[in-house]
């Protein structure tokens, strides 16, 4: 069972996963648990893709678990730094099983399941399940040779990003238009992939939207939602775009801080 926790070191938002591991129990002497018994440890790894995990005994409280990443907060939030300074460039992906893709914030292990895995599947599937997003291909996709099959798998979880993000982005412009007491009628919304920007508004107000944000924390996704309706008053960068964007999100400096931060690895094909 995987579990997922989050906590802050200074300014930063760490997400951890939590692990639970059954262990056999000792036999005890009766008149002993009381003062020789110790509280089974949690622990803690920082993988080099950045993922922080903390494996518990089975009953272990999340308020154990978080107070042990707590105690170690400073060595985790040194480990992701020396980790992140380690990767001098990001490497395409291969869109093979084992690599790391990211869904709203979350960071999932892509597996990529062949015919020859599972009982005959007629189409080939995205989907999330217990910490991995799946993609499951059929018996005619399984034969295809390793180029095509590259090219198959990202097309497929290209087309699950826009159809996740497509409703999700909707969603959230919803319910974010309220803050935008400026914007009469609910503008356009359109989803175009694009190389280095996140969003745009026309001067007509329509919004565009880059499916890739699906990847980022819903919070990173509302910051952008906001910067492009500003931008429906207020077409440039001016002082009063800046104090308009402040006034809907008072903390957007830090939340672009985050989303910038990832920026090369969600963009990342």
């Amino acid at each position: 069972m995987i579990e997922n926790g989050v906590f802050y070191y200074g300014q930063d938002k760490i997400d951890y996963e939590v692990v639970r591991k059954k262990t056999a129990d000792k036999p005890k002497s009766p008149t002993l648990i009381s003062e020789k018994t110790k509280p089974r440890k949690v622990v803690i790894k920082v993988h080099p893709d950045q993922r922080v995990v903390a494996t518990a005994p089975i009953d272990a409280s999340e308020e154990v678990i978080h107070d042990a990443m707590m105690k170690r907060a400073r060595w985790i939030w040194q480990s992701l730094q020396d980790f992140a300074k380690q990767k001098d460039h990001v490497l395409s992906k291969r869109y093979i099983s084992g690599e790391t893709q990211f869904y709203l914030g979350r960071r999932y292990v892509l597996k990529v399941i062949t015919n020859a895995e599972t009982a005959d599947v007629i189409h080939s599937t995205v989907k999330l399940s217990r910490g991995k997003l799946n993609v499951e291909l059929s018996k005619s996709d399984s034969t295809l040779n390793l180029e095509e099959r590259t090219a198959l798998v990202k097309s497929l979880i290209d087309k699950w990003y826009k159809n996740k993000f497509r409703s999700i982005s909707r969603e959230r412009l919803e319910t974010l238009i309220n803050k935008a007491s400026w914007v009469k009628n609910s503008p356009s919304l359109k989803l175009m992939t694009m190389k280095k920007q996140w969003g745009s508004c026309s001067t007509k107000g329509n919004l565009i939207l880059n499916p890739h944000l699906v990847k980022a924390p819903k919070e990173c996704i509302d910051y952008v939602i906001l910067h492009e309706l500003c931008h429906i008053v207020e077409h440039n960068h001016s002082e009063h775009f800046w104090r308009l964007l402040t006034q809907v999100m008072p903390n957007w400096k830090e939340v672009k801080a985050r989303l910038d931060g990832m920026a090369e690895l969600y963009l990342n094909e």
